[in-house]
């Protein structure tokens, strides 16, 4: 049974890119266990607001673990301590009376903050405009079996294309890599004939892109696997690496 709990908050407070940035502390009493993450968020700012203070900026949308946004880098994991789920999708029932909880924004040249937890990920876009994508003819909707796909093959995208782009694999390597992100969004269309025709610039264009931006090389430790609220699975590197290395060869 859930019941209420009294937490302290160290979060991080900074009012533009520019500026410097600090940890603030808060406290709360009687937040019920059965309440989300961003619920709890939601009760801090109401406070600081009937207290005549500036609230903390967090970025969300959907709250249902689809959208991606609520970048939160909690007690020092992506998306906090639970496993598999978004900062929405995390629940008060993960913390104890009287826990001291540190939020953060993502850590990331490519990912500059904004202000207090949120951060920049538009890098995340220039990628998928790099190649992320395939080009059709517009009309009448297609058979959906008009085109014969091994479910091997089927399955294989669509557990790539899981990826919701929040950006957990770039703060939890300490390179600041983008290739959990990249390497899916590359698998999703190699493993279909839709992706077949802009395979070669595709996968060249995307990771030239990530290059540019500033994202950290891949050492394959594999805290992106494991920090990846999606799941996404780091043999989908090897993919990319692969497609690139064809690419490169075949130019």
């Amino acid at each position: 049974m859930d019941k209420n709990i009294n937490i302290k908050l160290r979060i991080w407070r900074q009012r533009s890119p520019k500026e410097k940035g600090h940890f603030e502390n808060y406290e709360l009493q009687n937040i019920s266990q059965g309440s989300s993450f961003l619920e709890m968020m939601d009760i801090l700012n109401e406070k600081l607001v009937n207290e005549g203070k500036e609230p903390v900026v967090f970025d969300h949308d959907c709250r249902e673990g689809i959208c991606g946004m609520c970048s939160l880098y909690i007690n020092g994991h992506p998306h906090g301590p639970d496993e598999d789920v978004t900062t929405c999708q995390l629940h008060m029932r993960k913390f104890d009376d009287g826990d001291t909880i540190t939020v953060e924004p993502w850590r990331s040249a490519a990912f500059p903050i904004i202000r207090d937890l949120m951060v920049d990920r538009t890098a995340f876009d220039k990628i998928i405009q790099a190649g992320g994508y395939v080009s059709v003819n517009t009309g009448g909707t297609p058979d959906a079996n008009a085109i014969p796909i091994p479910k091997k093959n089927a399955d294989a995208a669509m557990d790539a294309a899981a990826c919701i782009g929040c950006g957990a694999c770039v703060a939890a390597c300490k390179n600041g890599s983008a290739m959990l992100f990249v390497s899916a969004k590359v698998t999703q269309f190699a493993q279909l004939p839709q992706g077949k025709p802009e395979a070669a610039r595709r996968a060249k264009s995307m990771v030239a892109k990530m290059d540019e931006l500033g994202f950290g090389n891949c050492t394959n430790t594999g805290a992106c696997e494991v920090e990846c609220p999606k799941n996404i699975s780091i043999t989908n590197i090897a993919r990319l690496n692969h497609e690139f290395l064809k690419a490169k060869i075949g130019s």
